[in-house]
């Protein structure tokens, strides 16, 4: 099981969302992000087990965050959480290295169902 976990979001309060539903079922937070750049920082730093990643954001976005992740850790286990629900970009998310795809609004089920799936 994925234990420690970084998420990547712009907006405070989505990372708050996804950080209160995985401290619930046991797994831990060692990281923050609100941008592209910044999440390839952290992963870099902080060698998580698992991001959650959300694809539009500032700076860079997240399908170029997940590449550059890949392209520094092959085995690096990255589900994206996003609104942008559509297919192409699901596509591309999931060709660039991306375990799994959460659309927001999401259930706190489905989330972890996504953690276990990833990791597994």
């Amino acid at each position: 099981m994925a234990n420690t976990i970084l998420v990547v979001d712009d907006t405070a309060f989505m990372r708050m969302m996804i950080k209160n539903v995985v401290q619930k079922h046991g797994y831990q937070v060692i990281g923050e992000a609100g941008d592209g750049e910044e999440a390839i920082a952290k992963y870099k730093e902080l060698r998580p087990d698992l991001v959650t990643m959300d694809i539009t954001m500032p700076k860079l976005d997240g399908i170029s965050a997940i590449k550059a992740i890949m392209e520094f850790d092959p085995n690096a286990k990255i589900i994206v959480c996003s609104a942008m629900g559509q297919k192409a970009m699901v596509i591309e998310a999931l060709k660039s290295g991306a375990k799994d795809f959460l659309v927001k609004p999401f259930e706190a089920d489905r989330v972890i169902e996504a953690l276990q799936k990833a990791v597994g």
